[in-house]
This record gives C-alpha cells, structure tokens and sequence, in this order.
C-alpha cells in the first residue's frame, strides 16, 4: 500500500526538472499516482477494506488538485505529465 523509499527516489528522479526537485507539480503528481496505483491493486483483493478506499479518494482528489493547478498555470507541463504517466482525462 506505502511506497518504498527506494522507489520514491526512483520516482523524484525520473520526473524531477532539477537537480534535487521534491516539490515541483510533476514529483508530487507523479509520487501519488504511484501510490494510487499501490492502492487500487490492495483494493482489488480486499473489497471491503473501506479505510484504504477513503485513503484512496482523498489521494485520487490531491493529484486532481495538483493537476487542475498545473493546467492553469502551464499547459504544455500538464500535458507531458499527462501522457508519460499515461493518465487519461
């Protein structure tokens, strides 16, 4: 369900725009779809784990959030986000 310190470095690597970038809009994006991604395969074997869906949900509207946020300020940002996480909208 958690993301590994290992992986989330892999992460804040491939998306960051500088050197040591952990704030910018693609890190956090790209960090919660990761661990949106790690929920959703818990969910699909625990149904009835209605504390992880909440978990979940507030997850799944923070990266909106942030996404709303990136594509009002700069839109070409937002679209490569949107197409080297492969999220659809």
């Amino acid at each position: 369900m958690s993301i590994t310190p290992e992986r989330k470095q892999e992460v804040i690597k491939e998306y960051a725009t500088k050197g040591d970038d952990t704030g910018s809009p693609e890190v956090q994006i790209a960090i919660l779809t990761e661990r949106i991604r790690n929920l959703t395969e818990h969910l699909s074997g625990h149904m009835k784990d209605h504390h992880s869906r909440r978990g979940l949900l507030i997850l799944v509207n923070r990266r909106r959030k942030l996404l709303d946020y990136l594509k009002k300020t700069t839109f070409a940002r937002y679209e490569t986000i949107i197409k080297r996480l492969e999220l659809r909208r």
